[in-house]
């Protein structure tokens, strides 16, 4: 029997969706000119540390464009380190252009039509994905 793949692409798409709306969240005050290094600022203030007792994961986003880069945050039970560069075996890896995450993150594109559009590309775990958005509402 095979696969429900459009139902698959739904929950995934959902997930996205959660997940760039903590990043949202996260960059809420910033202007919609922001730099992706804005966001990720941003996201610092959101922290909940609470909400990341006995998470162990690595984010890892690949941004292409102008202001693009790598970025990444490493979870470890409670705390997290941020920075820029690469992270050695990623849990889940994000890849967009630095317009669309950052237009993601300032609510002007939806995660979940960037998803389905190809502007928005998700390698890893999706429970991993998931939690991002708890640890940085």
């Amino acid at each position: 029997m095979k696969p429900n793949t459009g139902y698959l692409s739904l929950a995934i798409a959902a997930i996205l969706m959660a997940v760039c709306l903590g990043a949202t969240s996260a960059a809420s005050n910033e202007p919609s000119n922001s730099t992706p290094q804005q966001v990720f600022d941003g996201m610092r203030q959101s922290f909940q540390a609470n909400k990341a007792k006995g998470v162990h994961a690595r984010y890892q986003w690949e941004l292409s464009g102008p202001n693009g880069g790598e970025w990444w945050i490493d979870v470890n039970d409670g705390t997290y380190k941020m920075g820029k560069g690469k992270i050695d075996n990623p849990s889940v890896t994000f890849i967009t252009s630095d317009a669309d995450w950052v237009a993601m993150s300032n609510g002007k594109l939806k995660g979940t039509w960037a998803f389905m559009t190809g502007r928005l590309k998700v390698r890893g775990s999706q429970a991993v994905a998931r939690k991002l958005n708890e640890i940085f509402p």
